[in-house]
């Protein structure tokens, strides 16, 4: 037994070593395991006017969150579509814009009292079904206003929980600051993806948006039901998780800032000149 001694310490050792090599392999991948994804959230909006569009822009891949226009033809049908397969809604609030464009139906204007304001936002908010949030369709004029923004976010405080997502139509908005003064869970938008529509220029803001997540951690982009930009979005998103991002819904997005993240959150410019965002 005692010829054997030598070859058993030497295993041992060799054992040992192994072992130790192993665990300092190890730990790296751990410590990239345990570091966090940069994280976009993609939040189609005018959604319910086009059925067909609608309808491809629901089958993107992915926790894509859809904004739809109150009161339009398609938006109960579609609303309902986007919450069957686990998609978020919201509701995408006309509001008055610099250049006095049409605001269609469920719009807010400047010059409408706080009870009108209420009246106008619980309709609208009624008109699509599973609204979780919303976000301003236009509105570079009233959202500089704070006793208009103050006036929404009272109201959305009466449908509470709702979440409220500043377009910026604006660099001079204000809606924010307000939702966060009046305790409304809110975010913003870092990019519009899509306000020119060659499929070139729409995949130039995408690689945007994932710089602005990947230097900040998180990144909110915002586009349409463009034929070009579903084109463009479905490629993307499809190898989103093998460029080592995630998509997520605007409310886990509000989570994920306030580093209240959800555990459910899902795995792995230019413009044109009459552009909304100048609206």
């Amino acid at each position: 037994m005692q010829s054997l001694s030598p070859l058993i310490s030497c295993c041992s050792g060799r054992i040992g070593c192994v072992s130790s090599l192993l665990l300092v392999l190890w730990t790296p991948l751990c410590v990239i395991a345990s570091e966090p994804l940069p994280t976009i959230a993609i939040i189609i909006d005018d959604m319910g006017y086009q059925g067909e569009l609608g309808d491809r822009a629901i089958a993107l891949p992915g926790a894509v969150t859809y904004a739809f226009l109150p009161h339009t033809p398609h938006a109960v049908r579609l609303a309902n579509q986007a919450h069957s397969v686990n998609k978020q809604v919201m509701l995408h609030l006309p509001m008055d814009s610099n250049d006095g464009a049409s605001l269609g139906p469920g719009g807010l204007t400047l010059h409408m009292t706080e009870a009108a304001y209420r009246s106008v936002l619980q309709k609208s908010l009624d008109s699509v079904p599973h609204v979780e949030g919303l976000n301003n369709h236009m509105g570079s004029l009233l959202t500089r206003h704070p006793g208009a923004m103050k006036w929404l976010m009272r109201g959305v405080k009466e449908r509470s929980p709702l979440f409220f997502i500043d377009s910026r139509t604006t660099p001079d908005t204000v809606a924010q600051k307000l939702a966060e003064e009046l305790g409304v869970p809110n975010t913003r938008r870092d990019v519009f993806l899509d306000n020119d529509r060659d499929p070139d220029a729409i995949r130039r803001q995408f690689r945007l948006l994932l710089r602005k997540a990947r230097r900040q951690g998180y990144s909110v982009g915002i586009g349409h039901p463009y034929p070009e930009t579903l084109e463009v979005l479905g490629h993307e998103l499809s190898g989103l998780s093998v460029k080592g991002f995630r998509l997520i819904r605007a409310s886990q997005m509000i989570a994920l800032q306030s580093g209240h993240e959800s555990e459910q959150s899902s795995p792995p410019l230019k413009f044109a000149r009459r552009s909304k965002a100048l609206r």
